[in-house]
């Protein structure tokens, strides 16, 4: 009678090791099969604008440029005209530094504003000084009519002519990026270097 007590001792706390034993044991096993719920942060998105129309015009070696080309890649626009004094030399700069830094299978499509005096040739030349990678980096030309119609309706960017003397037609300064099913992503102010980044980063994010 004397041990009563003390089997009583043992027994209670040989029920409470047993107890907390299973309690750790199911919250180690809980921590080994458990579901993980660490997730990747979502790639940054992109908006989506408009699809760009259908279009041919004629590129800079005088043969027909169908829009059906850039279907399957990324390829960033730009709007100028070869005579300009004002931004479009900075715009066909950054276009260059887009070259330099973008992976190779992105697409460069620089559409004049000015038709009738940028012809082939013309962009043939304004090319070479540009030193635009041939098959690479586009330079379009068209009829007024078509043009006007692009950008305006296309691309939903400005464009009219009558100006400043040093740039009579009036433009964006925007650069466009579309994806490979032809639509827009988004728009990058030209003379914003902090938009270039941008552009560089979303434009990759979008090849992969």
């Amino acid at each position: 009678m004397e041990t009563t007590p003390r089997v009583r001792w043992i027994f209670l706390w040989g029920t409470l090791l047993a107890v907390m034993t299973g309690v750790i044991f199911s919250g180690g096993m809980g921590l080994l099969f458990r579901p993980s719920t660490v997730e990747h942060p979502p790639s940054p998105g992109l908006p989506g604008y408009a699809i760009v129309p259908s279009f041919t015009l004629i590129d800079q070696t005088g043969q027909a440029f169908s829009s059906t080309r850039l279907i399957g890649e990324v390829w960033i626009a730009d709007f100028i005209f070869t005579s300009c004094a004002g931004t479009c030399p900075q715009m066909t700069e950054k276009m260059r530094f887009l070259q330099r830094r973008l992976p190779a299978g992105i697409r460069l499509v620089s559409i004049s504003v000015d038709p009738i005096r940028d012809t082939p040739t013309v962009l043939a030349e304004y090319a070479r000084r540009a030193g635009a990678e041939n098959g690479r980096w586009h330079f379009l030309t068209g009829s007024p009519e078509t043009i006007e119609k692009l950008v305006q309706q296309g691309f939903r960017l400005s464009y009219a002519e009558g100006g400043d003397p040093k740039e009579p037609i009036t433009h964006s300064v925007r650069l466009v990026l579309v994806d490979r099913d032809g639509k827009i992503r988004r728009y990058y102010d030209s003379t914003d270097p902090k938009a270039i980044e941008q552009l560089i980063q979303e434009a990759t994010q979008l090849a992969r």
